[in-house]
């Protein structure tokens, strides 16, 4: 729905009208060049990147041009130049520009740095300071919060909840919907349609609890009065008097039920269990000295990690830390510039993915699948597609073209056959409905493998029950204590 309302999707029928700007953050931000710097990008939003370049490019000029008439004409380039940048925004908008970014765990490091030696929650982070930067009339935001810290979460609850213009979001963080909205639209995909309801997000959950003891009253009322007109139908069918009396009564109580509100069915959940490990030894995964760093920035430095059979660790640390690289590395997607990552006996990976870069956009759902679980027929990939709720064309879906949250469930539903012994998850509660959500962490909870888990979600972390916490930048490893988790919580 935000795609066709933002414009990159069509609608079958109908239009969208627009009445002012609209600013649009999907949940699959489309790739900017990766040669544009992080400031660059973000002032791109109102035009100032161009403004700043001409004015140092006119700077420039001026510096190096003679004396007498060729400095004369490269001075007043530069007044012409500055005027420009003033008319965009000028100096406080540079500076606006960078309390957004830093508001957004964009550090001051960061913001020279090139797009393409970024982590892709660091290019979305981008992307959303760019999208509330540009100060659009209305702002189309698809899960926000994905890949923030607490800190960050704690500052956009505050912008957003601060802000005049208009909001529409779609968010499983119950916490910015409490603080920032005043209307929910509740989308009934067995209906099609959505239900408004003019109040805030503590309000409609009251009011849509209380819509449903009504209607189950309503319905058990209609149901049996219903059965009564029927009873009393069929006891007049059998005198040829009053079989049209009998007729009439039987159609006002169909009737009765067709008109009565349906009872709401729970939403389906998709049935998420993780793999059966297979034998391993004493530790089945290490790391001795890990080291990475991108251009001048060092990321990781010296990591010494060991990963017992059946043990959970939590990785902990701000946004640019170097959590999702670490676990890059032990996946082996990406190469140490020192040290060695240390394989096991009987070592089998399980690599769940920030980005979903395990899978092929091009590919389908089942192909995907099959690839991920080798060893499945095709009536087995059938099977474990329903569980996962993707049924008739959803497996001929390409990946490309899924939600944030179906490529979370396709990526757990190729874990599943895994034989993982070692898991590497990487917010694997992002995008997930609340159902969902909490299969994936009684799942969690039940595995007997190891799990080396990043999150920013403190219900993923207490479910895992972690045994140990490395805290980076500074790898760090502690016996997990629940102090630890003031660390995820919004302020």
């Amino acid at each position: 729905m935000l795609d066709v309302l933002a414009g990159r999707s069509r609608p079958a029928a109908g239009e969208v009208r627009a009445t002012g700007s609209v600013g649009h953050l999907p949940q699959d931000s489309r790739a900017a060049d990766p040669a544009v710097t992080v400031t660059d990008r973000v002032l791109s939003a109102r035009g100032l990147d161009r403004a700043v370049k001409e004015l140092r490019a006119a700077e420039e000029r001026m510096a190096a041009a003679p004396a007498g008439a060729a400095q004369r004409r490269a001075m007043a380039a530069y007044v012409r130049a500055e005027a420009a940048f003033q008319a965009a925004g000028g100096y406080p908008a540079e500076a606006e520009a960078a309390r957004v970014a830093a508001g957004l765990g964009l550090p001051q490091r960061v913001l020279d740095q090139p797009l393409g030696t970024l982590s892709g929650g660091q290019r979305r982070r981008v992307e959303l300071a760019r999208i509330l930067f540009a100060d659009h009339g209305t702002l189309l935001l698809d899960e926000p919060t994905n890949h923030l810290d607490a800190d960050s979460v704690a500052w956009l609850h505050t912008f957003l909840a601060s802000r005049s213009g208009g909001l529409v979001i779609v968010s499983h963080d119950t916490g910015l919907l409490a603080r920032t909205v005043n209307r929910v639209f509740h989308l009934d995909p067995r209906r099609a349609v959505i239900d408004v309801h003019n109040t805030g997000w503590d309000a409609y959950l009251a009011q849509r609890a209380a819509d449903d003891r009504r209607r189950a009253r309503m319905r058990a009322n209609a149901e049996r009065k219903a059965a009564a007109l029927h009873a009393q139908a069929d006891r007049a069918r059998a005198n040829v008097a009053t079989a049209v009396a009998a007729r009439n009564m039987a159609r006002r109580a169909d009737r009765m039920l067709a008109e009565t509100e349906p009872v709401r069915r729970a939403e389906r959940t998709a049935r998420i269990r993780l793999p059966e490990p297979v034998p391993c030894g004493r530790i089945p995964l290490g790391a001795v000295a890990l080291t990475k760093s991108y251009g001048d920035h060092r990321v990781l430095d010296g990591v010494d990690l060991a990963v017992d059979r059946g043990s959970r660790l939590v990785v902990l640390g701000h946004n640019g830390a170097g959590k999702t690289t670490l676990l890059r590395l032990l996946a082996g997607h990406e190469t140490p510039d020192s040290g060695r990552v240390v394989a096991g006996p009987g070592l089998r990976l399980g690599y769940f993915a920030q980005e979903h870069e395990t899978l092929r956009a091009d590919r389908t759902v089942r192909e995907n699948l099959a690839v991920a679980a080798p060893r499945l027929s095709d009536h087995e990939v059938r099977q474990v597609l329903g569980a996962f709720l993707f049924s008739g064309d959803d497996a001929g879906k390409p990946a490309g073209v899924l939600s944030g949250g179906e490529k979370t469930r396709l990526v757990l539903a190729g874990l599943v056959h895994s034989g993982a012994n070692v898991l590497l998850l990487d917010e694997p509660t992002n995008n997930l409905d609340p159902a969902s959500r909490d299969e994936v962490l009684a799942a969690m909870a039940g595995y007997p493998g190891a799990i080396v888990l990043v999150s920013h979600d403190p219900g993923a972390i207490g479910a895992l029950r972690p045994d140990r916490v490395l805290l980076l930048p500074g790898a760090d490893e502690d016996v997990w204590s629940e102090d630890y988790l003031e660390l995820v919580r919004p302020a």
